[in-house]
Order: C-alpha cells, then sequence, then structure tokens
C-alpha cells in the first residue's frame, strides 16, 4: 500500500481500535462489541468518515482472520456502519470558470490552473504531472504520479488503482496554457532552474508544496470576485460543467479516474436534474421535427 495509506491504517490502530478492542480474544469479538465501539467512537465526536474508516480497517483484518481459518465469520458484517450526510458538492457556473480563468492570466500557475479546471485532475496529480508524460502534439496527458510527502520528503507516488492511472485528451486550451507555462518557466527560472521533469515547480525549479498552490488560489478567488471554495471544488467544476453540457455520465466517470459509477452519479447528483430535462426536451424535438 501506499506509504501515507500505512501511516494512516497505523494511527487508526494506535488511537482507536487497539485501545478500544485490543482486549479482546479473537474469537471472543463480538457483534455487540464492535457495535459498541463504534457507537461510542461517533458519540466521542469522530466524524461518521473517520468511524467509516476504522470499521472498515476492522472488517479488513478479520477478512484475513477468516481466510486463515482464525475465526469462522466475520463479525463487523453484522454490524450496521455509521450513517453518512453526503456534502453539497461546490463548482463554478460557467460565468465563473470564465471570470476564474481570466483573474489567473500571466498567474505562474495559470497553466495550473487551467488543467485542474479541463481535466479535473486532483491537486496530487497536476503536483506529480511531469513533461515526459504530456504530448502537446497530441493533446494527451498521463497520470502515472501522485506527488505525496512521504517521511517529511516530497515525493513521487504511483496511484491507489488502475483507474486513477489513466489517460485523458487535452483541449485546445489546455495544450495553449501549457506551451505558454513551459516556455514562461525556462525564462523566469533562467540558471536557477532546476529540470527534475515536473511540469509545475517552485521558482527554485523544486516540487510545489500543496499548501502554497492553495495560497496562490484564493487570492485569485478575492482577486476574480468570487465565493470562497477549495482547490479540489476545481475538480468538482469540470465534472459539473461536463455533465451539464450532456457528456455522458460513463465518460465523465472513466476521465475523473472513479472507481465505479455509482461514485461519480452520486457525487454528482445535483446536475442529473437539469441534465434528464434537457434529455427530455431534445427527444421531444426529434419527435415532433
Amino acid at each position: 500500500m501506499r506509504p501515507n495509506t500505512a501511516r494512516s491504517y497505523e494511527m487508526y490502530l494506535r488511537r482507536h481500535l487497539v485501545p478500544g478492542l485490543g482486549h479482546y480474544r479473537l474469537d471472543r469479538l463480538t457483534p455487540t462489541a464492535v457495535q459498541g465501539f463504534v457507537d461510542s467512537k461517533l458519540a466521542e465526536g469522530l466524524s461518521p468518515q473517520t468511524v467509516l474508516h476504522l470499521r472498515g480497517l476492522l472488517r479488513l483484518a478479520l477478512n484475513r482472520a477468516v481466510k486463515f481459518g482464525l475465526v469462522g465469520r466475520n463479525v463487523v458484517l453484522l454490524t450496521d456502519p455509521p450513517k453518512m450526510k453526503r456534502k453539497a458538492v461546490d463548482f463554478f457556473t460557467p460565468e465563473q470558470a470564465r471570470l476564474f480563468l481570466a483573474a489567473a492570466e500571466d498567474d505562474p500557475l495559470e497553466g495550473l490552473y487551467v488543467l485542474a479546471l479541463t481535466t479535473g485532475l486532483r491537486q496530487g496529480e497536476l503536483l506529480g504531472l511531469r513533461w515526459v508524460d504530456v504530448d502537446l502534439e497530441k493533446g494527451e496527458l498521463r497520470v502515472l504520479h501522485q506527488l505525496q510527502r512521504v517521511g517529511g520528503r516530497l515525493q513521487l507516488v504511483e496511484p491507489k488503482t488502475l483507474r486513477t492511472r489513466r489517460s485523458t485528451n487535452l483541449p485546445h486550451i489546455a495544450v495553449s496554457g501549457l506551451r505558454a507555462h513551459r516556455a514562461a518557466e525556462r525564462v523566469r527560472l533562467g540558471p536557477k532552474w532546476k529540470d527534475d521533469g515536473l511540469v509545475f515547480t517552485t521558482s527554485r525549479g523544486t516540487p510545489f508544496e500543496g499548501r502554497n498552490v492553495v495560497r496562490s488560489f484564493k487570492r485569485l478567488l478575492v482577486k476574480a470576485g468570487l465565493p470562497e471554495v477549495r482547490f479540489h471544488d476545481l475538480r468538482h467544476s469540470f465534472a459539473s460543467l461536463l455533465l451539464a453540457q450532456g457528456v455522458p455520465l460513463r465518460v465523465v466517470m472513466e476521465m475523473l479516474g472513479h472507481s465505479t459509477i455509482r461514485l461519480t452519479a452520486d457525487t454528482y447528483s445535483h446536475v442529473m436534474p437539469a441534465a434528464q430535462r434537457d434529455a427530455a426536451n431534445q427527444l421531444e424535438a426529434l419527435l415532433l421535427g
């Protein structure tokens, strides 16, 4: 597994699972005990998402125990997961997207913002993008790495799943933005430029800290007069704008690198009613001539 995943598992075990359930013999762990643990963590104020992760980690461990014949059943499967409240997705309207791109003109990270809004890449995927993975002639790029902090250092790590590892086509605005970015970067950095192959770097040519990108992004929102949203909402804007234009859900799922089409449908359910109305109107127009 990826280093960040291993660290989070270790933290969940040390802080929660071992103190809460470690005194049970494996073959005496009951659904009642696990349900009590889940409910107690919610009562302590942990978010339902965090408690779901704890329950999921315990489920994985007990699946191994069942596989190796240490227990006859996985008691976690007999418990109720915490109820999740899906958060509303923030996204730009077409007019807001245009205002944002206008505010980003001549910004050192203009190419990054254009790419985020036109491809839906995650922040780590953008910052881990290498020129060798970009084909400007064909208008394509491959998502093969993410930039993450591992052991105190920024490092390139492989995507979590095969779907996350994907290729995507670039619109002309993204190709133009990347060409301009590459030309400006060489001129701006001059002799200080350190070529490590990354598309987006600091003024010294070194990998970008994600929090520095977020600070720059927030300044652009103020400049454009736009409401405060997260950097990740550029990804949501990309998907929402595509779906609103009638792009099939399956295509959007593949471009985002989602694991299932249900995840895409659930995340962007706010767009579906309008898309369905448009589909009905188009069908009516076709039938009525």
